[in-house]
Order: structure tokens, then sequence, then C-alpha cells
């Protein structure tokens, strides 16, 4: 594996890293390329999907189509909950 060299860190950036190291019983750069893989998928997941315009509309299509599944006890409440249903109920 390629070493990895930080230089001019800020302190505090060094003390996060070395908390984290510390926690997990890591050495530096295992910790190092831990973070900077997470990092990398956490990039990946922020940007959005691309489409072209055949893909949106089959998608649009989908989404239309799904909205129209009328409301019953079952299957249909899913991702409809009302709001502040994820709330706990009081003990």
């Amino acid at each position: 594996m390629t070493d990895i060299v930080l230089r001019d860190i800020d302190p505090r950036l060094r003390q996060r890293i070395q908390q984290v190291a510390d926690a997990r019983g890591w050495d530096l750069p295992h910790t190092l390329s831990h973070l900077l893989e997470l990092g990398l998928e956490t990039a990946d997941v922020e940007r959005a999907p691309a489409f072209d315009g055949r893909e949106a509309d089959i998608l649009a299509g989908a989404i239309a189509a799904l909205e129209q599944v009328p409301d019953d006890p079952g299957f249909a409440l899913i991702g409809r909950a009302p709001p502040g249903a994820a709330e706990p109920p009081p003990d």
C-alpha cells in the first residue's frame, strides 16, 4: 500500500484522526485509509444520479403510477406515514 503523508495538517484535524485511531485500536495509516474511503463513499452518495430524457420519463411514469395506488391498511401505506408517526408513543 502507498504511504499516506499529510503535511501542514491542522492540529485539531490531527487530533480528531488520532481519536478515531485510538477508539478503534488502529494505527494511523489504517485510520487514514478508512476515513478516506468513507469520505469518498459519502461524496458518491451525495452526487445526484444523472438520467437522460428517456430514463427520466420512465421514472416519472413509474412514480405517477405508484401515486395512484389507493390507500388501504396494508402495502399502500408503506412510505405514507403521517407527520410525527415516527415518534414513539408516550409511556
